[in-house]
């Protein structure tokens, strides 16, 4: 007699309800940070505020931090790099919420008139490129996205760990010209959590012979 057994479900349709979660885990988080932004008193950053700027440039710094943590959160080999993945979409999408809030909340546009980088005080500005310290070149995020499963991990430590030293860098230079608290405790937060998951990139590298 042929046992009959239930077939598996696709890792597809379990990668689409992560997914999901992910998405309504930072939404839920961004409404906490609104409601927090909303009982901020003080000045409100113009235009061509460090505030306003970093919130832009940060936003989009961000957001290819998310693309490429969700690659290794769905390709990576390591059970490691694939949580690393998945905290790291979740953390940096909802800060992209809050960001995208303040702008709202200042009556500014998600882009403006001022480069990027412009508001840093130490005077870095873009690439040639157009990349922002630490950003990954289309190229190399097109690399990530085919690199075969055993190359996975490898190549997203090491651009990672490029992106998040960027980010820090940012988070420094807001961190020296601003005074608005809802602000300086987002650059305090970003710095800190990037520099830790920075040291255990390093970590796994080294584990991985890297």
């Amino acid at each position: 007699m042929t046992q009959r057994t239930e077939p598996a479900e696709p890792r597809r349709s379990v990668r689409t309800l992560r997914y999901l979660t992910l998405a309504l885990t930072a939404l839920l988080l961004l409404g906490v940070g609104w409601t927090a932004a909303t009982l901020t008193t003080g000045r409100t950053p113009g235009e061509e505020s460090a505030e306003a700027g970093f919130a832009r440039d940060m936003s989009r710094h961000h957001a290819q931090a998310v693309e490429m943590a969700m690659i290794a959160y769905d390709k990576g080999q390591d059970p490691a790099i694939r949580q690393m993945g998945y905290d790291m979409a979740l953390t940096q999408q909802a800060q992209i919420g809050h960001m995208q809030r303040w702008l709202q909340e200042w009556e500014l546009l998600p882009t403006g008139s001022r480069p990027a980088m412009e508001w840093m005080p130490d005077g870095v500005r873009v690439g040639q490129d157009g990349l922002m310290p630490g950003m990954a070149t289309r190229d190399e995020i097109t690399q990530l996205h085919e690199a075969p499963d055993a190359e996975v991990d490898r190549l997203f430590i090491r651009l990672m760990i490029n992106h998040h030293l960027g980010g820090v860098h940012m988070a420094d230079g807001l961190l020296k010209v601003s005074d608005r608290p809802e602000v300086v405790r987002m650059a305090q937060a970003m710095k800190q959590t990037q520099q830790k998951e920075i040291n255990e990139l390093r970590k796994l590298e080294l584990a991985a012979g890297g």
